[in-house]
């Protein structure tokens, strides 16, 4: 009998945590979309163009991994206070996140500004840094309603009200498609701005986003008792250190990883354009199938987030299990796509050989660690919703910075491998960090735990 109930609560949180998962994951790929139409449209344009957009996008990855904590500390606390049915908390949550992306966003595109001439001394191609300027301002630019919008979503998330939101994204990636055809190739009159007319629709398509999940979030009646009126109201001290306690080290978590994803594109961009426009179309594949367990993970941490409000530990242990099963459902699909279907994904974004020689091999290497990859982030999101945000991000340092970078520099550099090379110390960061994670999240959740917490 006890075996039974078991698997009635694995299969009940499972459902649960499935429903809410489904717009979260498909809002995720459907952003990510915008990213894989920009690469596709751009690699058209040329290899040199296609690398100039790699190393603008990892230049910027860091500002919106910090974008992301702040994004990540919404769902938390709005979650949480759901569970705790706390509206002010709510309204408070989005409010702190609201601000900080303001700030961040504008302090990135100052940043940005500033640093273009020291982008020269990177290392990089001579050719690939004299096309970079223009696009590379105007992503900057378009980072300000990128980050407001993930803060805005992730309170909807957290109230479990995920589709309106993602319908919204959803028209966002079709306006970006459609920009992108108007300014890079100057359809119906436009001016032919190529790898500038890419950067132009992502500006001007995640200003409309922005703009419209705003006015769903103010108007919509389902969040009229949880969502602020007033977007600049003096901030609570204590609420805002509270909520920047979770947004930093989340922050820092998500940094450390794609901090190492930055380096590896520096590092592969020594090898020359063609290395580099193979190395953006790797990642773009990745990183698509990448969001699929990234919506799982912020299911789970509005789950155990709830839970954990309302004091219903009992729910924790089967939360992370359903999640577990599904996400290695997944990642064991994405497996045989990378494997099976290689030469395909990659003569889909490039046509010249020696780029598309390399992205199949890198497709490879993917296929061997999206177990883990996907591992670590639905272990990540459980660890969140319990508030568990510090030791994580010494992990995620450590696992890539500590191990899995000079793994990767030593067999790139030292052994000859080239691009393939960083691409396995990756892998290497991915597993360890996906072991202790794991670790930590079923250590965290277990039976005597939230026993005693209930007690």
């Amino acid at each position: 009998m006890g075996y039974d109930r078991v698997m009635t609560s694995i299969v009940r949180e499972g459902r649960a945590t499935l429903v809410l998962a489904l717009p979260l994951m498909a809002g995720q790929v459907s952003q990510m979309l915008m990213g894989l139409v920009d690469t596709y449209m751009i690699g058209k344009i040329g290899t040199v163009e296609l690398a100039a957009s790699t190393l603008a996008h990892s230049i910027l990855h860091l500002p919106l991994m910090l974008g992301i904590g702040i994004a990540i500390a919404v769902s938390v606390k709005v979650s949480q206070a759901r569970g705790a049915e706390d509206p002010q908390q709510a309204k408070a949550a989005l409010r702190d996140g609201f601000l900080l992306s303001l700030l961040l966003g504008v302090a990135t595109f100052i940043l940005s500004w500033l640093s273009l001439p020291l982008i020269s001394f990177l290392g990089q191609d001579p050719e690939v840094v004299d096309r970079l300027p223009g696009f590379y301002l105007l992503v900057s630019a378009s980072m300000t309603p990128a980050i407001i919008t993930m803060a805005v979503r992730n309170h909807s998330d957290g109230m479990a009200k995920p589709w309106p939101v993602f319908w919204i994204v959803l028209a966002g990636v079709f306006l970006n498609v459609f920009l992108n055809w108007l300014f890079i190739n100057g359809n119906w009159g436009a001016p032919r701005m190529e790898l500038e007319g890419a950067g132009l629709a992502t500006l001007l398509a995640r200003l409309a986003t922005m703009v419209g999940v705003m006015l769903w979030c103010r108007y919509s009646p389902d969040l009229k008792a949880w969502a602020p009126h007033r977007w600049f109201l003096k901030t609570d001290r204590k609420e805002l250190l509270s909520f920047w306690k979770i947004a930093w080290p989340a922050s820092l978590q998500v940094s450390a990883e794609i901090s190492a994803f930055v380096m590896a594109a520096l590092l592969v961009g020594s090898f020359g354009a063609a290395a580099l426009a193979a190395h953006q179309v790797a990642i773009m594949c990745v990183a698509t199938t990448f969001m699929v367990p990234l919506g799982l993970s912020m299911a789970l941490t509005v789950q155990i987030g709830e839970a954990k409000g309302a004091q219903k530990f009992e729910r924790m242990r089967p939360i992370v299990l359903s999640g577990w099963l599904m996400g290695l459902v997944v990642s064991l699909f994405f497996v045989g796509i990378f494997l099976i279907f290689d030469e395909d994904l990659a003569s889909s974004f490039v046509s010249e050989v020696e780029p598309m020689k390399i992205v199949v091999g890198l497709l490879w290497i993917a296929a061997i660690f999206q177990v883990s990859d996907h591992s670590q982030i639905l272990s990540s999101g459980v660890l969140r919703g319990m508030d568990d945000v510090k030791m994580p991000a010494l992990i995620m340092f450590a696992s890539h910075w500590l191990i899995g970078m000079p793994f990767g520099i030593y067999l790139a550099f030292f052994c000859g491998v080239g691009t393939a090379g960083v691409w396995w110390g990756l892998s290497v960061g991915l597993i360890m960090a996906a072991t202790l994670l794991g670790s930590r999240a079923w250590k965290m959740t277990s039976f005597s735990n939230w026993r005693g917490r209930n007690n």
